[in-house]
């Protein structure tokens, strides 16, 4: 048996007001772009001669009054006809945009409906809309009203003016849309950038008075009331970058984030017409220490229409970091508009968008030379914003292979002196000094200059070169290193003692024999908590301090990348640290030898706190208890 399947209509007005569309404060953005598409129409008649009356006032309005609970979105362009009406309103899902575009196909890029389905958003506020239009053509106008049953009413109407008045009587339960501040809410949210101007009620202003001057002779500031217009209809990204300074692109910025009050670093403009349609621009913001997608995300607009700010798919993940605007015809939607579709041209698009980053960087990251003295060819505006783009480059590396591969040549890395170099120069600096007895380049770092000073100064003093890795990536970001460097590995400064940082085949005798080293063990074992440290006897310059805290760089390290994932079950493990006692100090020997037990054992609490207090790792009545005895020894003394 074969057949038709009958889609009745009274089954369809349930399902457009519950389910079409995901929010149904979309109805807004889907009548005013109608009345958008409809002036196009005509603006595009009229430069091909088919049109050849005045086009006057092309501005899109909107009204709302509280009393009729009416609100109507007006525009003067093409208008209706009986028979238009009869094939787009009345056939469901029928798109006078798909007809338009099938005979004007070179102007399709200027069009923003394709479903047909927009018009009947309305009916998920209203529970009743009407149409009252006059087509360009010499044709009467028409009235066209329905309660959102299957039955509507069409007949004739007086109106004088071409255009089309859409007019929703709003339902009980929707009536925040007849508020003015909501509905300005919702033309700022999805309407502040469309092609045409939309006027929405009275703003105040502040203008100088024509007759009223103040006691210097100059004209006073007066209140004026006129007509307010919500929308830029050439934004930033519709302009050639070329018309553009780094002023411009710093206040549309602002214009997109209005309550970001820093600068960008920098921005990236994209225009493409080929083998996609894509115009935008990306802002590179100053990001530190936290990793926080979700704040000023980029904005996804399709022909100046606000789409989403869900942008997953289009733009790479580690860009996701970036704010700014994108805008393309070619981005697949579903039927509401508001969820991205997979396709080749979003992964096309996303990795044209990877690629200008990396173009970005690279053209920042070159060195100045006698044949090259562009404006944009010394590394230092590379070096000044580092700090601030570092993360999103650490997190392109670590997510995106092919990005990774080009950054391995512009990434820099930062000394403790601030001094900043790319990865080959760097390693071509430390290799003499820095090379184990394996043939293996150690790279020492830092996380915290401040607190792990000390061990800096140690290491430094051995001619040692310490960067600074101080991003919540870091963990992550060395493991990629030492996968891409070829006999490298990073160790941070206080992971063991300077002598064994880089391990060489000289050594510092000890002055203590074998046995002395396993008393002195024993007895500072028997009074530290051994679940937390392991004491470690070890030879190292008499001056050096007699007793350290260091951590096992292995643990510590895969210990933080759980913390952000990744470090599988050794985020579960408790904190451990080596007490490293020098065998060389006198102090040390001073514990050996002590008679008095109670003096022995104050002794080493002394020394194990002083350790722990060149680490933050003295806290709470462990510091009390240290200060106390502190005293008191000064005391005795």
């Amino acid at each position: 048996m074969e057949g038709k399947l009958n889609v009745q209509t009274e089954n369809i007005f349930p399902v457009i007001k519950k389910f079409l569309y995901s929010d149904h404060e979309i109805f807004l953005r889907e009548l005013v772009s109608n009345a958008i598409d409809a002036t196009q129409k005509l603006k595009a008649l009229s430069s091909r001669g088919e049109f050849g009356g005045e086009l006057g006032d092309l501005t899109v309005e909107l009204k709302v009054d509280s009393k009729k609970k009416t609100l109507t979105v007006s525009d003067r362009g093409v208008g209706m006809t009986a028979d238009e009406i009869e094939k787009y309103i009345n056939q469901i899902a029928f798109s006078g945009a798909e007809d338009f575009l099938e005979k004007y196909k070179d102007i399709q890029e200027k069009l923003i409906g394709h479903f047909g389905l927009g018009f009947y958003s309305a009916f998920m506020v209203a529970d009743k809309v009407e149409i009252v239009t006059k087509s360009y053509k010499d044709e009467p106008a028409m009235h066209w009203s329905c309660d959102g049953s299957p039955d509507y009413d069409m007949k004739e109407c007086n109106r004088k003016e071409r255009g089309t008045d859409i007019i929703l009587h709003i339902a009980d339960d929707c009536t925040e849309f007849l508020e003015e501040n909501r509905v300005l809410e919702l033309l700022r949210k999805y309407c502040r950038f469309m092609p045409v101007p939309i006027r929405f009620g009275e703003e105040t202003v502040w203008v100088d008075s024509e007759t009223e001057c103040d006691k210097d002779g100059k004209p006073k500031r007066v209140e004026k009331k006129q007509p307010r217009i919500i929308n830029n209809t050439e934004p930033a990204w519709r302009k050639a970058p070329s018309t553009l300074s780094d002023e411009d692109y710093r206040k549309f910025y602002h214009e997109l984030y209005p309550m970001n009050f820093e600068d960008p670093l920098f921005q990236i403009h994209l225009n493409v017409d080929y083998p996609f349609n894509l115009t935008g621009i990306l802002y590179f913001p100053k990001v530190r220490k936290t990793i926080d997608p979700n704040r000023n995300k980029i904005q996804l607009y399709c022909n100046q229409v606000f789409v989403t700010d869900s942008v997953e798919g289009v733009v790479p993940e580690y860009l996701m970091l970036l704010h700014g605007v994108l805008d393309s015809p070619d981005i697949p939607l579903n039927v509401s508009r508001s969820y991205l579709q997979s396709d080749s041209n979003v992964k096309k698009i996303s990795s044209h968008i990877s690629k200008k980053v990396c173009d970005k960087l690279e053209e920042m990251s070159k060195k100045g030379s006698a044949a090259d003295q562009s404006e944009n060819s010394d590394r230092s505006d590379l070096e000044q914003k580092w700090d601030d783009i570092k993360i999103f480059v650490e997190y392109g590396m670590l997510t995106d292979e092919k990005f990774c591969e080009r950054a391995m040549k512009f990434a820099l890395l930062k000394n403790s002196e601030g001094k900043y170099f790319n990865i080959d120069d760097y390693k071509e600096k430390v290799k003499a000094l820095q090379t184990d007895k394996d043939k293996n380049l150690c790279l020492l770092y830092a996380t915290d200059v401040e607190e792990q000073h000390a061990y800096i100064a140690k290491a430094k003093a051995k001619g040692y070169d310490i960067l600074v890795m101080d991003s919540p990536l870091t963990p992550h970001f060395l493991n990629l290193l030492e996968r891409k460097i070829d006999k490298c590995r990073f160790v941070r400064v206080d992971s063991d003692t300077v002598e064994k940082l880089i391990p060489h085949d000289d050594s510092i005798p000890s002055k203590l024999s074998n046995e002395e080293q396993e008393k002195l063990k024993t007895i500072i074992e028997a009074e530290v908590d051994k679940q937390k440290f392991s004491v470690q006897i070890e030879s190292m310059e008499s001056n050096d301090e007699p007793m350290l805290i260091t951590r096992n760089e292995f643990m510590r390290r895969y210990k933080e990348m759980s913390e952000m994932g990744g470090g599988g079950f050794y985020g579960e493990m408790p904190d451990s640290y080596n007490l490293v006692v020098n065998a060389n100090h006198p102090l040390t020997g001073q514990i050996l030898n002590e008679a008095d037990a109670d003096r022995q054992k104050q002794l080493i609490h002394q020394l194990t706190d002083i350790a722990l207090l060149s680490n933050g790792l003295l806290k709470g009545e462990a510091l009390t208890n240290f200060i106390n005895r502190s005293v008191n020894m000064l005391t005795n003394s």
